[in-house]
């Protein structure tokens, strides 16, 4: 990401007192309940200052745009994702517990995501912008490079690029598919992640041709 793309998505000044940290979070929970509630495109700053019961200053003093914004709370669900991912596959031994994982994994981001309607507006919000769609791929490939550390130790016999080529495709495409099930009827939703979970159990660890 260019500089210019860090700064206009960026923090412009870290909190250090304990007084700004409180009024940071104010406005940051302000935030998720306004996205919640009516989405990233239709929340305005000036709404925001007032739901926070901040001056509108103090969230410029933070915040150079509404961008930035999102990218503060897409950065609280991407590090949680990450820690549950590393968390999950710091110990794998076999192929079928790596499978079981990747599923597991589906499951908790299907489950952990499917009624909350900040997490669904900050992620589609980053789709509407350069800087935070490239923020989102970096996030997806901090994790296919958690799954491809652990799964190159169980299958050496794969060429290390077909092994990252998969962990890194698998990686967005997990994201993607969750995405399309949250937005989903119930039913159709569990039918699309069993699927799918399908897929990447005949070729994750496919030899190649």
């Amino acid at each position: 990401m260019s500089e210019q793309g860090k700064d206009r998505i960026g923090l412009r000044r870290k909190p250090k007192q304990e007084r700004s940290i409180q009024r940071l979070d104010l406005i940051l929970a302000a935030a998720a309940d306004l996205i919640a509630r009516k989405g990233v495109s239709a929340m305005r700053m000036t709404e925001l200052a007032a739901a926070a019961k901040v001056p509108i200053g103090s969230v410029y003093q933070y915040f150079p745009e509404k961008a930035a914004i999102v990218k503060a709370l897409f950065d609280r669900h991407a590090t949680a994702v990450q820690a549950k991912t590393a968390g999950m596959f710091a110990d794998v031994k076999s192929f079928d517990e790596a499978l079981e994982l990747i599923s597991a994994m589906i499951d908790w981001y299907y489950c952990e995501y499917r009624n909350d309607a900040t997490y669904l507006g900050v992620w589609m919000g980053t789709e509407t912008d350069q800087d935070l769609l490239r923020l989102n791929i970096e996030h997806s490939n901090r994790v296919a490079e958690i799954f491809h550390d652990a799964l190159k130790r169980i299958a050496p016999e794969i060429p290390e690029i077909d092994m990252r080529a998969r962990t890194y495709l698998f990686s967005h495409l997990i994201g993607a598919s969750v995405r399309l099930a949250v937005n989903s009827e119930e039913q159709l939703a569990q039918r699309m992640l069993a699927e799918w979970k399908r897929v990447i159990r005949a070729s994750l660890f496919a030899t190649a041709a």
